[in-house]
C-alpha cells in the first residue's frame, strides 16, 4: 500500500509560527524531508522515530537536485506510511511544489498542501508594517530574483516592477539585485524609492535594514552574508527611511 505525503509549510523559521496542522502532521509522520530552513528547532515536532531526511537547496552551496528530491519522496511514499515534505516559508511560494506534486501524481501517490507564513508575511509583522496600504500601495507583487542559472531572469515585466503604487518582494534576489535596480531606474523607477532588506526573517540571525532601492543596490555589490533575504521596495514611506544621497 503507498503511502501519503502532506506538504507542510513550516513558516520562515520560527517554530512559534507553525499552524496547529503543521505540528499535527509533524507528530504523525513516519518520515520528514525537510528544506535545509526547516531544520534546527522546527524537527522537534517530529515524531520520535522518523526518519529526519535534509533535502534542501541553497544558493552557491552543494545541494541535491530537484530530480532527486522528488524521486525521494515518490520512494519514500512508496514504501507506506505518512511523509512530510516540510518546505520553508509557505509550500506555494517559490517552493518547487508543483515538480513534486507532478511526481506524486505520476506514481499514484495522494497528498495534501497545509499552508505556511511565508518570509514575507513574516518580515512585514516584524518591522511592524502593513503590506497593503489605502491609496498608495493597492497591490503586491512576488517575483524571483534568479532564474534556473541563478542569473536575474531577462523576461520581467519591467513597467509593472516600477509601479510606484505596487509594493514588489523580491525572493533570492540578493546577488541579482543592483542588476535589476538599474533596470527598474531606466524604466522610472526612482533612486530614493524606499526599500527594505529582511534577511533571516524570524531567526535569531534577524536583520532588517531600512535603506532605499539605489543604496541597497550599492551595498549588495559587496555583501557576503549567506543569510536567506528578501527586498521589500516601493511606497514604504510610513517606515523611517534615510534620505537617499
Amino acid at each position: 500500500m503507498t503511502g501519503f505525503v502532506s506538504f507542510v509549510g513550516s513558516g520562515p523559521g520560527d517554530p512559534q509560527l507553525l499552524t496547529l496542522k503543521a505540528v499535527d502532521r509533524l507528530k504523525k509522520a513516519d518520515a520528514v524531508l525537510f528544506d535545509d530552513l526547516s531544520s534546527g528547532p522546527i524537527l522537534q515536532f517530529a515524531r520520535k522515530g522518523a526518519d529526519l531526511v535534509g533535502v534542501g537547496k541553497r544558493a552557491n552551496r552543494p545541494s541535491p537536485k530537484q530530480d532527486a528530491v522528488s524521486q525521494l519522496l515518490v520512494e519514500y511514499a512508496r514504501n507506506g506510511g505518512h511523509i512530510v515534505r516540510l518546505k520553508s516559508g509557505d509550500p506555494g511560494i517559490f517552493g518547487r511544489l508543483e515538480e513534486e506534486i507532478i511526481e506524486l501524481k505520476k506514481a499514484g501517490i495522494a497528498y495534501e498542501i497545509i499552508p505556511g507564513i511565508s518570509s514575507a508575511f513574516a518580515a512585514a509583522a516584524e518591522v511592524g508594517i502593513p503590506l497593503t496600504r489605502r491609496l498608495s500601495a493597492r497591490r503586491i507583487q512576488f517575483i524571483t530574483g534568479r532564474d534556473i542559472t541563478g542569473e536575474l531572469p531577462d523576461d520581467f515585466n519591467l513597467t509593472a516592477l516600477s509601479d510606484p503604487s505596487a509594493i514588489t518582494i523580491v525572493f533570492m534576489g540578493k546577488q541579482t539585485f543592483a542588476k535589476m535596480q538599474k533596470l527598474l531606474e531606466e524604466n522610472g523607477l526612482p533612486r530614493d524609492t524606499p526599500a527594505l532588506l529582511a534577511e533571516a526573517v524570524a531567526t535569531p540571525s534577524q536583520q532588517l535594514i531600512k535603506t532605499t532601492v539605489s543604496k541597497l543596490a550599492k551595498s549588495l555589490k559587496k555583501d557576503t552574508s549567506q543569510h536567506p533575504a528578501l527586498i521589500f521596495y516601493g511606497p514604504l514611506s510610513y517606515m523611517d527611511f534615510p534620505d537617499d544621497n
